[in-house]
C-alpha cells in the first residue's frame, strides 16, 4: 500500500489557512521548506491538516533517523514528563543526564577515558567544542574549512561557508578564524586526477601553517567527516588522516563535526569509524535525540576538564526529556541489525540516483557515505554549471506529489536523501519514483517506465 494519499491538492485550504497566519506572525528570514502544516507524523510518514498523507525524505533535516515518533522513544518522554520535566543540570541531577554522557562515552570512537557535556543544538556543541579547545591550549586560532556548515551564532555562523544564504548582511564576524580549502572531488580543475587533487589539498593545508597562521596560535581545526549542507561531500581518507597527524604533531585539537553525518546517517555510527580516526572531541545534535533538542561534545578527558567550573553549561542543557529520548535512541542506532538496514537504505538510494543518473543528463553527479546519498544537478556535465532553478522546480514539482525532499550544497543545486534510516524499502521505491517523475516534468523529458 502507497505512503503518499492526496486528498487535496498540496497545499490543502487549512494548511494555507495556517501557514499564511504563521507568514503573518514570523519574520520572513525564518523561511520554510514546505507550505504544510503537519499534525501527525509516523515513521517516514506525515499527515497534514487536510488529511493528506506525505513521504519525507527529509526527516527534520537528518534529526529522525529513528524515525517519526517510535513509540519506545513517545513512551520514555510520557512517563518521564509525568515525573519531572526540568530541573537544569547545573541546579542537580537526575539519572537520564548521567545515563546519557555514560552512553556517549562508551559509543563515540576513542580508545582512551572520555567525558560529555550536554548542550541545546547543534551549533552550542561546536561553540562549546571551541571554547573547551582554547582553554585546553590556550591557543586562539581555529581553523575550519570551505563549503562548512557549523551554526547559526555569531561564531558558528563565522565558521560556517556559503555567505549569501547563510551570513550576508550578519556581520562583523567573529575573529581568529581560518578558512582552508576542502576537497571536493567532483569539482576538481580538468585532467587533474583524484590522486592529485588530494595531494595538492593536503599540501594546501600543509602550506596555509606558513600563509595564514603559526600552528602554535591553532586551538583547533574543525571539520565534518562529510559534509552536510555543503553537498554530502566525504572528505578524502588521506586528507582526513593528515588532519589527525598534523594536530597530534602540533597539539592541535581535532574536533570532528558529526551533528549531521552521525549516529548511523552513513551506516556506521560515527562518519569517523569509516576513516579509522579518532578525534579528540566530537560533536553531536540532530539524531542523538530522535528530534528533541539536544547536542553533546565528547572527547579525550583530560580536553574536556580543561575550562573551570562553571564555565560550561545552560537553563536548558540536558533537559530530561530530551535526555530519556537520547536514551532511547541511541540505544537503537547502535544495535547491528539498525545500522546494517541503515547500509541497505543507501545502497537502495543509491541505485535508484545512479539509474536517474544514467536517464537523466542534469544529474552530474551522485555522492555521499552510506545512506548519506545526494544528486547533484548540472546544466553542462563539462562546466558543470549548477542547475539552480531547475533543483528548486524539482523540489516542488516532488512536494505536490507528496514527497518532501531538500536540497543542499554551496549552490542549492542538490538533493539531498535523509528519511529515517528504518524507512522501508517500498517508501524508497515509492519516493525515488515520485522523485523521477517530478525530474521529468521540469527538464522536459517524458517518463519512461511506469
Amino acid at each position: 500500500m502507497p505512503t503518499i494519499h492526496l486528498q487535496t491538492e498540496l497545499p490543502g485550504p487549512k494548511s494555507q489557512a495556517i501557514v499564511a497566519r504563521r507568514e503573518a506572525a514570523t519574520p520572513r528570514g525564518a523561511a520554510k521548506l514546505s507550505p504544510v502544516v503537519v499534525v501527525k507524523a509516523e515513521g517516514a510518514a506525515l499527515t497534514d491538516i487536510d488529511g493528506n498523507r506525505l513521504l519525507d525524505f527529509a526527516g527534520g533535516i537528518g534529526a529522525l533517523a529513528v524515525g517519526h515518533c517510535p513509540p519506545n522513544v513517545v513512551d520514555a518522554i510520557q512517563r518521564q514528563a509525568a515525573d519531572l520535566i526540568h530541573l537544569c543540570a547545573i541546579v542537580g541531577t537526575y539519572e537520564p543526564y548521567v545515563e546519557v554522557v555514560e552512553l556517549l562515552n562508551e559509543v563515540t570512537p576513542g580508545s582512551f577515558p572520555k567525558k560529555t557535556v550536554l548542550l541545546n543544538s547543534g551549533a552550542e556543541a561546536i561553540e562549546t567544542a571551541v571554547k573547551i579547545a582554547r582553554s585546553y591550549t590556550g591557543r586562539s586560532g581555529i581553523i575550519v574549512f570551505e563549503n562548512a556548515y557549523h551554526g547559526r551564532t555569531n561564531l558558528t555562523l563565522t565558521m560556517t561557508s556559503k555567505y549569501n544564504l547563510f551570513k550576508k548582511g550578519f556581520g562583523p564576524f567573529a575573529p581568529e578564524v581560518y578558512r582552508l580549502h576542502f576537497p571536493n572531488v567532483y569539482r576538481r580543475p580538468a585532467g587533474m586526477s583524484e590522486e592529485a587533487y588530494v595531494d595538492d589539498a593536503i599540501a594546501r593545508l600543509e602550506y596555509a601553517f606558513v600563509a595564514h597562521v603559526d600552528p602554535s596560535a591553532v586551538a583547533a581545526i574543525v571539520i565534518e567527516p562529510v559534509q552536510g549542507e555543503g553537498g554530502f561531500i566525504a572528505a578524502p581518507p588521506r586528507f582526513l588522516q593528515r588532519i589527525r597527524e598534523l594536530c597530534t604533531e602540533h597539539g592541535i585539537v581535532m574536533v570532528a563535526d558529526e551533528i549531521q553525518c552521525g549516529f548511523g546517517r552513513t551506516g556506521r555510527l560515527f562518519a569517523c569509524e569509516h576513516y579509522g580516526i579518532e578525534p579528540d572531541l566530537i560533536a553531536t545534535a540532530k539524531s542523538l535525540a530522535a528530534g528533541m533538542p539536544l547536542s553533546a561534545v565528547t572527547g579525550r578527558a583530560e580536553i574536556m576538564d580543561a575550562p573551570h567550573p562553571g564555565g560550561l553549561g545552560g537553563t536548558y542543557s540536558g533537559n530530561p526529556l530530551a535526555c530519556v529520548s537520547a536514551v532511547e535512541a541511541i540505544k537503537m542506532i547502535r544495535q547491528p541489525e539498525f545500522l546494517a538496514r541503515a547500509r541497505q537504505v543507501g545502497e537502495r538510494f543509491r541505485e535508484h540516483a545512479l539509474a536517474l543518473q544514467a536517464e537523466f543528463p542534469i544529474i552530474g553527479d551522485v555522492r555521499g557515505l552510506g545512506p548519506m546519498v545526494l544528486i547533484e544537478l548540472v546544466r553542462d556535465h563539462d562546466s558543470k554549471t549548477p542547475a539552480m532553478e531547475e533543483t528548486a522546480a524539482i523540489t516542488q514539482a516532488a512536494f505536490k506529489r507528496g514527497l518532501i525532499a531538500i536540497r543542499a550544497g554551496m549552490y542549492s543545486n542538490c538533493i539531498r536523501f535523509l528519511p529515517p534510516l528504518n524507512i522501508s524499502d517500498e517508501q524508497i521505491d515509492e519516493g525515488m519514483a515520485v522523485l523521477r517523475a517530478s525530474i521529468a516534468e521540469v527538464v522536459g523529458i517524458p517518463a519512461i517506465h511506469g
